[in-house]
């Protein structure tokens, strides 16, 4: 067994510590096109921007939903952790009601913020790790770059230098394609998942939950959990002792579940407030009770098998 540098400073145990890790879009925020707003336009709730981008509003809360937040960030037993693929430039364009959060994952766990920044130790790890169990992303992103059909794909990206993705056109995207992609990637230690119109391609070590794991650690978490809606958040819902997922999203589609997490009964923007309500009477019920859960799923970039 190979274990690598510990990364932070010892755990801060006083008192029974919430960590509330939640995936963002489509779980906590939303675009115009995903609130799925279906009563009459005076019936709506009002809304908050909270991401603007190109001079434009592009994510949104309810006003509620904005006013639960703010009570979760405010709890002093509870870390609230941004937990998302984006990268850290696009998580910064991100303004959540609240106390701003310490920490935050970006980068599907390539990168652990503190204030903001990027933990150096975390980094490190991170590399170590991709570089002892995966193909390199220079290899991975000329086959994709080389077995794409300029008919279907739209664009190529590489987020962070840690894993890549490609924009397609679902329509014209081959049955088989992404299949046959996974079983390329599968024996080089990289993951494909197919969301939307996006083909993620991402080293297996690269994971929320590894990310989540190290946050705990440094905060003495005793009770975790987690939000999500997307297949890149299933590994972040099973290592959290409760989830949620929103009643859309790709884990929905594809009938997802694990015992300990729960389905929104509401879907779209209300789906956040939902979660939210969640995550605080859960919350609260941890702190009364004076004790929490051990994480189920021991598995860490901390440590490797």
């Amino acid at each position: 067994m190979t274990t690598h540098p510990a990364s932070a400073p010892s755990p801060r145990p006083a008192s029974p510590v919430t960590l509330v890790a939640s995936d963002l879009d489509r779980t906590l925020i939303y675009s115009a096109a995903a609130l799925q707003l279906p009563m009459p336009d005076a019936e709506a709730p009002r809304l908050l921007c909270v991401e603007v981008y190109e001079g434009k509003p592009l994510s949104y809360v309810t006003e509620t939903a904005a006013a639960l937040l703010a009570e979760l960030t405010d709890a002093p037993s509870t870390v609230f952790v941004p937990t998302t693929t984006r990268t850290r430039e696009q998580y910064h364009r991100i303004h959540l009601p609240g106390r701003a959060a310490e920490f935050a994952i970006c980068a599907n766990g390539g990168h652990i913020l503190v204030d903001g920044e990027s933990d150096r130790d975390w980094q490190r790890t991170v590399a170590g790790r991709l570089a002892e169990e995966c193909a390199s992303l220079a290899e991975v992103r000329a086959h994709l770059v080389a077995a794409a059909d300029p008919a279907w794909l739209l664009k190529e990206r590489v987020a962070e230098d840690l894993f890549a993705y490609l924009v397609v056109d679902r329509t014209q995207l081959p049955p088989d394609w992404t299949k046959e992609l996974a079983a390329w990637a599968d024996p080089r230690g990289w993951t494909v998942s197919l969301q939307g119109r996006k083909i993620y391609v991402v080293p297996r070590p690269l994971t929320k939950s590894a990310a989540m794991r190290e946050v705990a650690r440094r905060t003495g978490a005793t009770l975790t959990l987690a939000a999500g809606d997307s297949l890149l958040d299933a590994d972040l819902l099973l290592a959290a002792d409760r989830g949620w997922r929103p009643g859309h999203g790709e884990l929905a589609d594809a009938g997802w579940n694990a015992a300990h997490v729960e389905v929104t009964a509401e879907s779209g923007v209300a789906a956040g407030e939902e979660i939210l309500r969640r995550f605080l009477r859960t919350a609260r019920t941890d702190a009364v009770a004076g004790a929490g859960v051990p994480a189920p799923v021991p598995d860490s970039l901390t440590t490797r098998r």
